[in-house]
Protein backbone atom coordinates (compact mmCIF):
# COMPACT_ATOMS: atom_id res chain seq x y z
CA UNK A 1 0.00 0.00 0.00
CA UNK A 2 2.57 2.40 1.03
CA UNK A 3 5.00 1.44 -2.09
CA UNK A 4 1.59 2.32 -4.59
CA UNK A 5 0.91 5.59 -2.57
CA UNK A 6 4.20 6.52 -3.11
CA UNK A 7 4.44 6.38 -6.96
CA UNK A 8 0.95 8.18 -6.92
CA UNK A 9 3.01 11.08 -5.37
CA UNK A 10 5.92 10.97 -7.34
CA UNK A 11 3.74 11.78 -10.20
CA UNK A 12 1.67 14.57 -8.20
CA UNK A 13 3.06 18.32 -8.56
CA UNK A 14 2.24 21.26 -6.31
CA UNK A 15 4.15 24.05 -7.99
CA UNK A 16 6.47 21.88 -9.54
CA UNK A 17 7.22 20.37 -6.28
CA UNK A 18 6.27 16.95 -5.32
CA UNK A 19 4.26 17.00 -2.10
CA UNK A 20 5.74 15.29 0.84
CA UNK A 21 5.81 11.59 1.49
CA UNK A 22 4.76 12.36 5.03
CA UNK A 23 1.33 12.55 3.90
CA UNK A 24 1.07 9.03 3.37
CA UNK A 25 -0.67 7.15 6.62
CA UNK A 26 -1.97 3.69 6.44
CA UNK A 27 -4.35 2.45 8.89
CA UNK A 28 -5.39 -0.57 10.12
CA UNK A 29 -9.50 0.45 10.12
CA UNK A 30 -11.26 -0.47 13.45
CA UNK A 31 -14.50 -2.46 12.04
CA UNK A 32 -14.42 -5.00 8.87
CA UNK A 33 -16.85 -2.74 7.19
CA UNK A 34 -14.48 -0.06 6.51
CA UNK A 35 -11.96 -3.08 4.36
CA UNK A 36 -8.67 -4.13 5.40
CA UNK A 37 -6.57 -1.02 4.78
CA UNK A 38 -7.57 2.68 5.12
CA UNK A 39 -5.63 5.88 4.58
CA UNK A 40 -6.72 9.49 4.95
CA UNK A 41 -3.86 10.99 2.47
CA UNK A 42 -6.66 12.84 0.08
CA UNK A 43 -7.72 14.97 3.03
CA UNK A 44 -4.04 16.08 3.59
CA UNK A 45 -3.16 16.30 -0.44
CA UNK A 46 -6.31 18.08 -0.74
CA UNK A 47 -5.31 21.16 1.59
CA UNK A 48 -2.42 21.34 -0.59
CA UNK A 49 -3.92 20.87 -4.06
CA UNK A 50 -6.60 23.23 -3.12
CA UNK A 51 -9.51 20.62 -4.17
CA UNK A 52 -12.39 19.19 -2.20
CA UNK A 53 -11.06 16.05 -0.52
CA UNK A 54 -13.73 13.18 -2.49
CA UNK A 55 -12.03 14.32 -5.49
CA UNK A 56 -8.68 14.20 -4.61
CA UNK A 57 -9.36 10.63 -3.47
CA UNK A 58 -11.07 10.15 -6.71
CA UNK A 59 -7.85 11.30 -8.56
CA UNK A 60 -5.78 8.96 -6.00
CA UNK A 61 -7.76 5.94 -6.96
CA UNK A 62 -8.06 6.52 -10.68
CA UNK A 63 -4.05 6.45 -10.61
CA UNK A 64 -3.60 3.44 -8.93
CA UNK A 65 -2.65 0.58 -11.94
CA UNK A 66 -2.13 -2.36 -9.98
CA UNK A 67 -5.85 -2.67 -9.56
CA UNK A 68 -5.95 -6.35 -9.45
CA UNK A 69 -4.51 -7.07 -5.91
CA UNK A 70 -7.53 -5.22 -4.82
CA UNK A 71 -11.05 -6.60 -4.96
CA UNK A 72 -13.08 -3.40 -4.16
CA UNK A 73 -11.28 0.22 -3.38
CA UNK A 74 -14.24 2.52 -1.83
CA UNK A 75 -14.37 6.11 -0.92
CA UNK A 76 -15.95 7.15 2.28
CA UNK A 77 -16.85 10.23 4.88
CA UNK A 78 -15.01 13.27 3.43
CA UNK A 79 -12.98 11.55 1.76
CA UNK A 80 -11.16 8.44 3.44
CA UNK A 81 -10.09 5.52 0.76
CA UNK A 82 -10.79 2.05 2.23
CA UNK A 83 -8.97 -0.91 0.22
CA UNK A 84 -10.36 -4.55 0.36
CA UNK A 85 -7.85 -6.86 -0.82
CA UNK A 86 -8.68 -10.09 -3.12
CA UNK A 87 -8.45 -13.23 -1.47
CA UNK A 88 -5.75 -14.80 -3.70
CA UNK A 89 -3.37 -11.81 -2.96
CA UNK A 90 -4.03 -12.36 0.70
CA UNK A 91 -3.54 -15.80 0.64
CA UNK A 92 0.42 -15.16 -1.89
CA UNK A 93 1.27 -12.93 0.97
CA UNK A 94 0.68 -15.99 3.63
CA UNK A 95 2.83 -18.28 1.10
CA UNK A 96 5.42 -15.81 0.90
CA UNK A 97 5.39 -15.46 5.12
CA UNK A 98 5.99 -18.97 5.08
CA UNK A 99 8.66 -19.03 3.01
CA UNK A 100 10.81 -16.10 4.08
CA UNK A 101 9.30 -16.14 7.78
CA UNK A 102 10.85 -14.00 10.17
CA UNK A 103 12.54 -12.21 7.18
CA UNK A 104 8.64 -11.37 6.30
CA UNK A 105 7.82 -9.88 9.36
CA UNK A 106 11.14 -7.40 9.99
CA UNK A 107 11.82 -4.29 8.17
CA UNK A 108 15.14 -2.33 8.45
CA UNK A 109 13.82 0.74 9.29
CA UNK A 110 16.95 1.57 11.51
CA UNK A 111 19.54 1.44 8.82
CA UNK A 112 21.73 0.54 11.31
CA UNK A 113 21.28 3.83 13.39
CA UNK A 114 22.93 3.51 17.11
CA UNK A 115 20.98 3.37 20.22
CA UNK A 116 21.86 3.21 23.65
CA UNK A 117 19.29 1.97 26.24
CA UNK A 118 20.13 2.45 30.39
CA UNK A 119 17.40 0.34 32.49
CA UNK A 120 17.28 -0.93 35.92
CA UNK A 121 19.81 1.11 37.61
CA UNK A 122 18.86 -0.07 41.00
CA UNK A 123 20.88 1.35 43.71
CA UNK A 124 23.03 -1.58 44.71
CA UNK A 125 21.37 -1.64 48.34
CA UNK A 126 19.26 -4.10 48.44
CA UNK A 127 17.06 -6.82 46.17
CA UNK A 128 15.28 -5.71 43.42
CA UNK A 129 11.60 -4.83 43.69
CA UNK A 130 8.69 -4.99 41.31
CA UNK A 131 9.20 -1.78 39.59
CA UNK A 132 13.07 -3.10 38.47
CA UNK A 133 11.36 -5.73 37.22
CA UNK A 134 8.61 -4.08 34.87
CA UNK A 135 11.80 -1.87 33.99
CA UNK A 136 13.83 -4.71 33.37
CA UNK A 137 10.91 -6.27 31.56
CA UNK A 138 10.34 -3.12 29.49
CA UNK A 139 14.06 -2.62 28.58
CA UNK A 140 14.94 -5.95 27.28
CA UNK A 141 11.86 -6.29 25.18
CA UNK A 142 12.49 -2.73 23.57
CA UNK A 143 15.96 -3.62 22.90
CA UNK A 144 14.95 -6.96 20.69
CA UNK A 145 12.43 -5.04 19.50
CA UNK A 146 14.45 -2.37 17.69
CA UNK A 147 17.23 -4.81 17.34
CA UNK A 148 14.64 -6.97 14.48
CA UNK A 149 13.85 -3.35 12.99
CA UNK A 150 17.47 -2.78 12.18
CA UNK A 151 19.04 -0.68 14.63
CA UNK A 152 22.28 -1.43 16.76
CA UNK A 153 21.37 -1.77 20.46
CA UNK A 154 23.34 -1.36 23.13
CA UNK A 155 22.17 -2.16 27.04
CA UNK A 156 23.39 -0.16 29.91
CA UNK A 157 23.22 -0.57 33.49
CA UNK A 158 24.50 2.53 35.44
CA UNK A 159 25.26 1.26 38.88
CA UNK A 160 25.18 4.32 41.88
CA UNK A 161 27.66 2.99 43.92
CA UNK A 162 28.98 6.76 44.84
CA UNK A 163 26.72 8.46 46.63
CA UNK A 164 25.14 8.45 50.70
CA UNK A 165 22.98 5.47 49.63
CA UNK A 166 25.96 2.82 49.63
CA UNK A 167 27.43 4.67 52.75
CA UNK A 168 23.72 3.77 54.70
CA UNK A 169 23.93 0.21 53.08
CA UNK A 170 27.54 -0.46 54.87
CA UNK A 171 26.52 1.09 58.01
CA UNK A 172 23.56 -0.63 58.15
CA UNK A 173 25.31 -3.79 58.10
CA UNK A 174 28.02 -2.46 60.43
CA UNK A 175 25.22 -2.09 63.21
CA UNK A 176 24.48 -5.76 62.62
CA UNK A 177 27.56 -7.42 62.68
CA UNK A 178 28.07 -5.73 65.57
CA UNK A 179 25.70 -7.15 67.32
CA UNK A 180 26.75 -10.52 65.74
CA UNK A 181 29.92 -9.66 67.92
CA UNK A 182 27.81 -9.39 71.24
CA UNK A 183 27.97 -5.43 70.69
CA UNK A 184 25.61 -3.28 71.96
CA UNK A 185 25.54 -0.72 68.91
CA UNK A 186 22.66 1.11 67.57
CA UNK A 187 21.03 1.12 64.27
CA UNK A 188 21.70 3.73 61.72
CA UNK A 189 18.65 6.08 61.77
CA UNK A 190 17.13 5.30 58.05
CA UNK A 191 19.05 2.35 57.41
CA UNK A 192 17.75 -0.28 55.49
CA UNK A 193 16.07 -3.48 56.98
CA UNK A 194 15.08 -6.44 56.13
CA UNK A 195 16.72 -10.04 56.32
CA UNK A 196 19.12 -9.55 53.52
CA UNK A 197 21.40 -7.04 55.76
CA UNK A 198 21.52 -9.46 58.43
CA UNK A 199 22.98 -12.14 55.89
CA UNK A 200 25.48 -9.54 54.52
CA UNK A 201 26.42 -9.03 58.14
CA UNK A 202 26.70 -12.93 58.68
CA UNK A 203 28.62 -13.03 55.72
CA UNK A 204 30.84 -9.82 56.86
CA UNK A 205 31.43 -11.77 60.17
CA UNK A 206 32.23 -15.59 58.32
CA UNK A 207 35.15 -13.68 56.57
CA UNK A 208 36.63 -10.73 59.07
CA UNK A 209 35.65 -12.59 62.10
CA UNK A 210 35.73 -9.86 65.15
CA UNK A 211 38.35 -7.99 63.46
CA UNK A 212 36.27 -5.04 62.81
CA UNK A 213 34.38 -5.57 66.55
CA UNK A 214 36.36 -2.96 68.30
CA UNK A 215 36.84 -0.51 65.42
CA UNK A 216 35.10 2.37 64.53
CA UNK A 217 32.88 2.51 61.57
CA UNK A 218 34.88 5.45 59.92
CA UNK A 219 37.86 2.92 60.14
CA UNK A 220 36.99 0.54 58.03
CA UNK A 221 34.10 2.42 55.89
CA UNK A 222 35.58 1.64 52.91
CA UNK A 223 36.38 -1.97 53.37
CA UNK A 224 32.31 -2.73 55.00
CA UNK A 225 31.11 -0.45 52.16
CA UNK A 226 32.70 -1.97 49.08
CA UNK A 227 31.75 -5.51 50.72
CA UNK A 228 28.12 -5.06 51.30
CA UNK A 229 27.52 -3.09 47.42
CA UNK A 230 29.73 -5.80 45.80
CA UNK A 231 27.53 -8.74 47.09
CA UNK A 232 24.47 -6.53 46.56
CA UNK A 233 25.74 -5.82 42.97
CA UNK A 234 26.38 -9.13 42.36
CA UNK A 235 22.96 -10.40 43.35
CA UNK A 236 21.16 -8.00 41.48
CA UNK A 237 22.98 -9.13 38.49
CA UNK A 238 21.82 -12.96 39.11
CA UNK A 239 18.15 -11.87 39.46
CA UNK A 240 18.74 -10.18 36.18
CA UNK A 241 20.17 -13.24 34.29
CA UNK A 242 17.32 -15.05 35.72
CA UNK A 243 15.00 -13.21 34.63
CA UNK A 244 16.71 -13.40 31.46
CA UNK A 245 17.94 -9.79 31.16
CA UNK A 246 21.32 -9.34 30.43
CA UNK A 247 23.59 -6.07 29.53
CA UNK A 248 26.32 -5.26 27.58
CA UNK A 249 27.73 -2.76 29.89
CA UNK A 250 27.78 -1.80 33.32
CA UNK A 251 28.91 1.85 33.75
CA UNK A 252 30.00 2.79 37.64
CA UNK A 253 29.35 6.50 39.07
CA UNK A 254 32.50 5.74 40.85
CA UNK A 255 34.47 5.38 37.69
CA UNK A 256 32.97 8.52 36.78
CA UNK A 257 34.81 10.13 39.41
CA UNK A 258 37.90 8.06 39.35
CA UNK A 259 38.46 9.00 35.29
CA UNK A 260 37.95 12.61 36.48
CA UNK A 261 35.04 12.59 34.06
CA UNK A 262 32.96 14.77 36.55
CA UNK A 263 35.55 17.68 36.35
CA UNK A 264 35.54 17.30 32.37
CA UNK A 265 31.97 17.84 31.93
CA UNK A 266 31.50 21.05 34.41
CA UNK A 267 34.39 22.12 32.41
CA UNK A 268 32.97 21.37 29.26
CA UNK A 269 29.78 23.43 30.09
CA UNK A 270 31.96 26.05 31.84
CA UNK A 271 32.92 26.81 28.25
CA UNK A 272 29.94 26.90 26.47
CA UNK A 273 28.71 29.38 28.93
CA UNK A 274 26.40 27.63 30.92
CA UNK A 275 27.98 27.30 34.34
CA UNK A 276 28.15 30.23 37.17
CA UNK A 277 28.95 30.80 40.02
CA UNK A 278 26.32 32.26 42.85
CA UNK A 279 25.54 32.09 46.78
CA UNK A 280 29.81 30.06 46.61
CA UNK A 281 27.58 27.28 44.94
CA UNK A 282 28.09 26.46 41.26
CA UNK A 283 24.96 26.39 38.63
CA UNK A 284 24.34 24.67 35.28
CA UNK A 285 21.76 27.51 33.27
CA UNK A 286 19.33 24.64 32.72
CA UNK A 287 16.72 27.39 32.26
CA UNK A 288 18.33 28.48 28.71
CA UNK A 289 16.81 25.36 27.80
CA UNK A 290 13.81 25.58 28.57
CA UNK A 291 13.55 24.19 32.70
CA UNK A 292 11.66 25.99 35.21
CA UNK A 293 15.05 27.13 37.36
CA UNK A 294 19.10 26.88 37.35
CA UNK A 295 20.48 23.58 39.52
CA UNK A 296 23.34 23.52 41.85
CA UNK A 297 25.78 20.95 40.61
CA UNK A 298 27.90 22.21 43.06
CA UNK A 299 26.91 22.90 46.67
CA UNK A 300 28.62 25.46 49.35
CA UNK A 301 30.39 22.80 50.90
CA UNK A 302 32.28 21.66 47.78
CA UNK A 303 30.56 18.56 47.90
CA UNK A 304 28.63 17.47 44.43
CA UNK A 305 24.92 17.07 44.26
CA UNK A 306 23.55 13.97 42.51
CA UNK A 307 23.08 15.64 39.46
CA UNK A 308 26.81 16.16 39.13
CA UNK A 309 27.80 12.96 37.97
CA UNK A 310 24.35 12.09 35.93
CA UNK A 311 25.33 15.25 33.92
CA UNK A 312 29.01 13.52 33.53
CA UNK A 313 27.54 9.78 32.79
CA UNK A 314 25.27 11.63 29.79
CA UNK A 315 28.44 13.30 28.38
CA UNK A 316 30.23 10.49 27.76
CA UNK A 317 27.10 8.74 26.59
CA UNK A 318 27.64 11.31 23.65
CA UNK A 319 31.17 10.83 23.39
CA UNK A 320 30.89 7.09 22.39
CA UNK A 321 28.63 8.61 19.25
CA UNK A 322 24.44 7.12 19.92
CA UNK A 323 22.25 8.57 17.38
CA UNK A 324 19.61 7.89 20.49
CA UNK A 325 20.16 7.65 23.78
CA UNK A 326 17.49 5.88 25.95
CA UNK A 327 17.08 6.42 30.05
CA UNK A 328 14.25 4.16 31.85
CA UNK A 329 13.06 5.37 34.60
CA UNK A 330 10.74 5.15 37.80
CA UNK A 331 7.52 7.73 37.38
CA UNK A 332 8.58 8.96 40.64
CA UNK A 333 12.04 11.01 38.38
CA UNK A 334 9.18 12.61 36.49
CA UNK A 335 10.90 16.11 37.44
CA UNK A 336 14.30 14.99 36.25
CA UNK A 337 13.78 14.93 32.36
CA UNK A 338 14.02 18.54 32.11
CA UNK A 339 17.06 19.25 33.76
CA UNK A 340 18.81 16.07 31.68
CA UNK A 341 17.01 17.49 28.25
CA UNK A 342 18.81 20.91 28.91
CA UNK A 343 22.28 18.73 29.67
CA UNK A 344 21.97 17.69 26.25
CA UNK A 345 20.86 20.49 24.26
CA UNK A 346 24.08 22.55 26.04
CA UNK A 347 26.35 19.59 24.81
CA UNK A 348 25.11 20.55 21.78
CA UNK A 349 22.51 17.80 20.62
CA UNK A 350 19.12 17.71 20.14
CA UNK A 351 16.08 17.86 22.54
CA UNK A 352 14.83 14.72 21.31
CA UNK A 353 18.18 12.74 20.83
CA UNK A 354 18.00 11.38 24.70
CA UNK A 355 14.27 10.15 25.27
CA UNK A 356 13.03 8.97 28.94
CA UNK A 357 10.23 6.45 29.43
CA UNK A 358 9.12 6.22 32.66
CA UNK A 359 7.65 3.10 34.57
CA UNK A 360 4.67 2.89 37.22
CA UNK A 361 4.79 0.91 40.06
CA UNK A 362 3.76 -2.69 40.45
CA UNK A 363 0.90 -3.73 42.59
CA UNK A 364 1.10 -7.03 43.76
CA UNK A 365 -2.32 -9.43 44.65
CA UNK A 366 -3.45 -12.51 45.51
CA UNK A 367 -7.36 -13.34 44.86
CA UNK A 368 -7.76 -10.05 44.04
CA UNK A 369 -6.32 -9.00 47.84
CA UNK A 370 -2.90 -7.27 48.33
CA UNK A 371 -0.38 -8.88 49.19
CA UNK A 372 1.80 -8.42 52.73
CA UNK A 373 5.31 -6.52 52.29
CA UNK A 374 8.33 -8.71 52.11
CA UNK A 375 9.73 -10.11 55.01
CA UNK A 376 12.98 -10.45 52.74
CA UNK A 377 13.20 -7.02 51.38
CA UNK A 378 11.71 -5.53 54.34
CA UNK A 379 9.83 -2.67 52.78
CA UNK A 380 8.14 -4.29 49.42
CA UNK A 381 8.30 -7.59 47.51
CA UNK A 382 11.11 -8.62 45.91
CA UNK A 383 11.15 -9.48 42.03
CA UNK A 384 13.28 -13.07 42.91
CA UNK A 385 10.08 -14.03 45.35
CA UNK A 386 7.16 -13.42 42.41
CA UNK A 387 9.62 -15.16 39.60
CA UNK A 388 10.32 -17.88 41.88
CA UNK A 389 6.30 -18.01 42.30
CA UNK A 390 5.04 -17.60 38.93
CA UNK A 391 8.36 -18.05 36.88
CA UNK A 392 10.43 -15.64 34.51
CA UNK A 393 8.14 -15.79 31.38
CA UNK A 394 5.18 -15.35 33.22
CA UNK A 395 6.25 -11.93 35.15
CA UNK A 396 7.88 -10.32 32.23
CA UNK A 397 4.95 -10.86 30.44
CA UNK A 398 2.62 -9.69 32.71
CA UNK A 399 4.42 -6.60 33.45
CA UNK A 400 4.65 -6.15 29.43
CA UNK A 401 0.52 -5.92 29.06
CA UNK A 402 0.05 -2.33 29.76
CA UNK A 403 2.07 1.07 28.88
CA UNK A 404 5.00 1.25 31.06
CA UNK A 405 3.35 4.70 32.43
CA UNK A 406 0.36 3.14 33.67
CA UNK A 407 -0.15 1.75 36.86
CA UNK A 408 -0.34 -2.96 36.93
CA UNK A 409 -1.43 -4.83 39.08
CA UNK A 410 -0.76 -8.48 39.08
CA UNK A 411 -2.51 -11.03 40.44
CA UNK A 412 -0.66 -14.27 41.44
CA UNK A 413 -3.65 -16.81 40.92
CA UNK A 414 -4.61 -15.41 38.07
CA UNK A 415 -0.40 -15.75 36.84
CA UNK A 416 -0.73 -19.37 37.92
CA UNK A 417 -4.06 -20.18 36.38
CA UNK A 418 -4.03 -22.87 33.32
CA UNK A 419 -6.64 -20.93 31.40
CA UNK A 420 -7.44 -18.00 29.06
CA UNK A 421 -7.67 -15.90 32.32
CA UNK A 422 -3.63 -16.30 32.27
CA UNK A 423 -2.69 -13.80 29.30
CA UNK A 424 1.01 -15.84 28.79
CA UNK A 425 -0.30 -19.46 29.21
CA UNK A 426 -3.20 -18.30 26.58
CA UNK A 427 -0.46 -17.37 23.73
CA UNK A 428 1.90 -20.07 24.95
CA UNK A 429 -0.77 -22.91 24.84
CA UNK A 430 -1.62 -21.61 21.23
CA UNK A 431 1.61 -22.29 20.01
CA UNK A 432 1.88 -25.52 21.90
CA UNK A 433 -1.35 -26.52 20.94
CA UNK A 434 -0.45 -25.90 17.26
CA UNK A 435 3.12 -28.32 17.69
CA UNK A 436 0.59 -31.01 18.84
CA UNK A 437 -1.75 -30.54 15.57
CA UNK A 438 1.65 -30.77 13.12
CA UNK A 439 2.63 -34.06 15.17
CA UNK A 440 -1.43 -35.27 14.67
CA UNK A 441 -0.88 -34.30 11.24
CA UNK A 442 2.42 -36.69 10.95
CA UNK A 443 1.08 -39.59 12.66
CA UNK A 444 -1.91 -39.65 10.53
CA UNK A 445 0.64 -39.60 7.32
CA UNK A 446 2.08 -42.24 8.54
CA UNK A 447 -0.92 -45.07 9.11
CA UNK A 448 -1.94 -47.25 6.56
CA UNK A 449 -4.50 -46.00 4.01
CA UNK A 450 -7.98 -47.33 3.48
CA UNK A 451 -8.47 -47.51 0.18
CA UNK A 452 -12.01 -46.20 0.26
CA UNK A 453 -10.68 -43.14 2.18
CA UNK A 454 -10.34 -39.58 0.55
CA UNK A 455 -7.27 -39.26 3.05
CA UNK A 456 -3.75 -39.26 1.34
CA UNK A 457 -0.48 -38.86 3.12
CA UNK A 458 0.21 -35.71 3.88
CA UNK A 459 4.36 -34.33 4.18
CA UNK A 460 5.68 -35.75 7.78
CA UNK A 461 7.80 -32.26 7.85
CA UNK A 462 7.48 -29.26 10.62
CA UNK A 463 5.89 -27.26 8.22
CA UNK A 464 3.51 -28.09 5.27
CA UNK A 465 4.05 -27.57 2.13
CA UNK A 466 3.57 -23.91 0.42
CA UNK A 467 1.00 -25.01 -2.32
CA UNK A 468 -2.00 -24.65 -0.08
CA UNK A 469 -5.74 -23.63 -1.77
CA UNK A 470 -6.53 -20.77 -0.05
CA UNK A 471 -9.76 -20.08 -1.86
CA UNK A 472 -10.78 -23.26 1.03
CA UNK A 473 -10.34 -20.54 3.66
CA UNK A 474 -13.74 -19.90 5.27
CA UNK A 475 -14.68 -16.25 6.68
CA UNK A 476 -12.87 -16.93 9.95
CA UNK A 477 -9.29 -18.17 8.53
CA UNK A 478 -9.28 -15.54 6.60
CA UNK A 479 -9.81 -12.82 9.51
CA UNK A 480 -7.00 -14.72 10.99
CA UNK A 481 -5.06 -14.46 7.69
CA UNK A 482 -5.33 -10.58 7.63
CA UNK A 483 -4.55 -10.47 11.37
CA UNK A 484 -1.08 -12.19 10.51
CA UNK A 485 -0.29 -9.83 7.53
CA UNK A 486 -1.21 -6.76 9.69
CA UNK A 487 2.01 -8.50 12.25
CA UNK A 488 4.48 -6.58 10.04
CA UNK A 489 2.88 -3.29 10.19
CA UNK A 490 2.25 -3.33 13.91
CA UNK A 491 6.17 -4.56 14.53
CA UNK A 492 7.12 -1.53 12.42
CA UNK A 493 4.80 1.28 14.44
CA UNK A 494 5.54 -0.38 17.98
CA UNK A 495 8.84 0.37 17.10
CA UNK A 496 8.73 3.56 16.09
CA UNK A 497 6.76 4.56 19.11
CA UNK A 498 8.87 2.38 21.29
CA UNK A 499 6.00 0.36 22.69
CA UNK A 500 6.81 -3.21 22.76
CA UNK A 501 3.50 -3.70 25.12
CA UNK A 502 1.42 -3.30 21.57
CA UNK A 503 2.89 -6.59 20.60
CA UNK A 504 2.03 -8.20 23.88
CA UNK A 505 -1.69 -6.74 23.15
CA UNK A 506 -1.77 -8.58 19.58
CA UNK A 507 -0.35 -11.64 20.43
CA UNK A 508 -3.56 -12.11 22.80
CA UNK A 509 -5.59 -10.99 20.12
CA UNK A 510 -4.02 -13.69 17.81
CA UNK A 511 -4.57 -16.11 20.39
CA UNK A 512 -8.20 -15.15 20.88
CA UNK A 513 -9.00 -15.92 18.00
CA UNK A 514 -7.10 -18.58 16.98
CA UNK A 515 -8.42 -21.40 20.01
CA UNK A 516 -12.05 -20.49 19.23
CA UNK A 517 -11.15 -21.55 15.90
CA UNK A 518 -9.19 -25.34 16.99
CA UNK A 519 -12.52 -25.72 19.07
CA UNK A 520 -14.99 -24.92 16.05
CA UNK A 521 -12.78 -26.97 13.32
CA UNK A 522 -11.15 -30.04 12.96
CA UNK A 523 -7.46 -29.05 11.27
CA UNK A 524 -6.41 -32.86 9.86
CA UNK A 525 -9.39 -34.08 8.04
CA UNK A 526 -10.07 -36.97 5.65
CA UNK A 527 -9.44 -34.22 2.76
CA UNK A 528 -6.25 -33.79 2.52
CA UNK A 529 -6.40 -30.37 0.29
CA UNK A 530 -8.37 -28.80 3.20
CA UNK A 531 -5.86 -30.22 5.98
CA UNK A 532 -3.09 -28.63 4.00
CA UNK A 533 -4.62 -25.66 3.72
CA UNK A 534 -5.83 -25.07 7.60
CA UNK A 535 -2.37 -26.87 8.60
CA UNK A 536 -0.59 -23.92 6.26
CA UNK A 537 -2.29 -21.68 8.46
CA UNK A 538 -1.89 -22.66 11.40
CA UNK A 539 2.07 -22.60 10.62
CA UNK A 540 2.13 -19.46 9.38
CA UNK A 541 -0.01 -18.38 12.97
CA UNK A 542 2.66 -20.20 14.73
CA UNK A 543 5.52 -18.43 12.79
CA UNK A 544 4.44 -14.34 14.17
CA UNK A 545 3.32 -16.11 17.60
CA UNK A 546 7.06 -17.34 17.69
CA UNK A 547 8.23 -14.36 16.62
CA UNK A 548 6.29 -11.84 19.07
CA UNK A 549 7.25 -14.15 22.01
CA UNK A 550 10.79 -13.58 21.20
CA UNK A 551 10.79 -10.08 20.91
CA UNK A 552 9.28 -10.45 24.84
CA UNK A 553 11.85 -12.28 25.89
CA UNK A 554 8.93 -15.05 26.73
CA UNK A 555 9.56 -18.94 25.42
CA UNK A 556 7.57 -20.53 22.52
CA UNK A 557 7.05 -24.19 24.30
CA UNK A 558 6.82 -26.82 22.12
CA UNK A 559 4.39 -28.58 24.46
CA UNK A 560 2.59 -27.54 28.07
Amino acid sequence: MERILREILSKTRINDQQPSTDSIEIEIPKGEGHGDLSTPMAMGLARQLKKPPKKTAEDIVNAIENKEIFDKIEIAGPGFINFVFTRAFLCSEIKSLLKEREAFLTEDIGKGKRIQIEFVSANPTGPMHLGHGRGAALGAALSNLLTEAGYKVEKEFYINDAGGQVRQLGLSVFAKYKQLCGVDYPFPEGGYRGDYVEDLARELKDKYGDEFARKDFDEVSQTIIDFSYLKMLAALRKDLEDFGVFFDSWQSERELYAQGEVVKAIDDLRERGYIYEEDGATWFRSTAFGDDKDRVIVKKDGEYTYFAPDIAYHRKKIEKGFDELIDIWGADHHGYIPRMQAVIQALGCPRDSLRVLLVQMVSLLKGGRPVQMSKRAGEFITLREVMDDIGADTTKFLFLTRRPDSHLEVDIEVAKAQSSENPVYYVQYAHARINSIFEKAGQEAEKPQDSNSKLNPLPVTRYPLLDFNGELFNEEEMRIVKKLLYYPMLLKSAALAHEPHRITFYLQELAGMFHPYYHKYKVVTEDAELSRARLALCSAVQVVLRHGLKILGVEAPERM
